[in-house]
């Protein structure tokens, strides 16, 4: 077996697999801090070539809404599998979770499924920790406000990633419903003890952060409400809704953009996406690895478009595997 693969710390597969409800995944408690090291393993994995990850397809049965296949490989830490996504902006009126899905985690000597678990949770954090990963290359590294806009699961999981690496003291935070932002707010504050201000506004959340994340719905034909100007000098921004939130001036302003895969980017841009945004200066994993450069300066405003990649998927279930095994966490269900 290869070292440190999926198989450490549980058996050989035996005609059964291991399922993982979303209750059993956050009842390891996974610390934030062992998430961001296992996706920026998996970005070095793909900086020097020993992953595997295809372009991941989908279907798309109503408008802004998804459902991905996304399969990887990281040779490095022998792991592979394949996550089924879910992204519905219309669930939100319903009441329900805008990502939803499952994670298939496989042996990679016999191909055997190993686990079966809800990817929700694994989704929300690996974003956050790619967040991270990007700001640690490309923010100043005092820096101590962050503005979120859009306080749903990305919101929460992103601030918690920023405040395992950055001496967060304030963060203001703003949502278009509200009750969200205030609610949000007085959970995040408590959980993280931090000072977290509800503003009115969009801009409130933006103007004069050294930090500032945007996670609405991805949207084919946005009308962005951030326009240039907004991002301080200095400030570095990521937006997970992809150009949903930035104009296209916003995005012309930037010194520095990076994003997860380019490749990813660039075949987005021919089906409709990305029309004005600039092209990357570096995948995350040549920041990772020092193949090209971060922040150079103080002054410089920089962006991160993570698009989301299987690696990181496979890198987190693997650490909720091994953390499950550990720990006598799920169901045995025979295959």
């Amino acid at each position: 077996m290869t070292p440190g693969g999926v198989r450490a710390g549980g058996p050989a597969p035996s005609g059964t697999l291991l399922y993982l409800s979303r209750g059993d995944v956050e009842s390891l408690r996974i610390p934030m801090s062992d998430v961001i090291a296992a996706v920026e393993a998996a970005l070095r994995e793909k900086a020097d070539g020993t992953a595997e990850m295809p372009p991941k397809p989908g279907v798309h049965p109503l408008p802004d809404a998804f459902i991905h296949a996304m399969p990887a490989f990281l040779g490095g830490m022998g792991a592979a599998g394949l996550k089924w996504v879910a992204g519905f902006p219309q669930n939100q009126d319903r009441g329900l979770p805008y990502i939803t899905g499952l994670f298939i985690l496989n042996d990679v000597e016999t191909g055997f499924p190993l686990a079966v678990m809800d990817c929700t949770w694994i989704t929300g954090v690996r974003t956050g920790a790619a967040t991270a990963v990007a700001a640690r290359h490309l923010a100043r590294p005092e820096s101590a406000t962050l503005g979120i806009v859009a306080c749903g699961v990305q919101g929460r999981t992103n601030l918690e990633a920023l405040a395992t690496l950055f001496p967060l003291t304030r963060v203001h935070a703003y949502d278009i419903v509200p009750g969200r932002a205030r609610a949000y707010a007085e959970e995040m504050a408590a959980r993280l003890d931090v000072e977290v201000e509800p503003v009115a506004s969009a801009e409130a959340a933006v103007r004069e952060m050294d930090l500032v994340v945007t996670s609405g719905p991805i949207l084919k034909r946005p009308e962005p409400a951030i326009p240039a100007g907004w991002l301080a000098p200095g400030a570095f921004a990521a937006a997970l809704d992809f150009d949903s939130y930035w104009s296209p001036a916003a995005m012309a302003e930037m010194d520095l953009l990076a994003t997860d895969d380019a490749g990813q980017m660039a075949y987005y841009r021919t089906v409709g996406y990305f029309a004005a945004t600039p092209e990357p200066h570096a995948d995350l994993g040549d920041l990772v690895t020092a193949r090209k450069p971060g922040r150079t300066d103080d002054t410089q405003r920089t962006l991160a478009i993570n698009l989301g990649l299987a690696i990181e998927d496979v890198a987190t279930a693997r650490l909720v595997y091994r953390r499950a095994r550990e720990a006598g966490v799920g169901v045995e269900l025979e295959l």
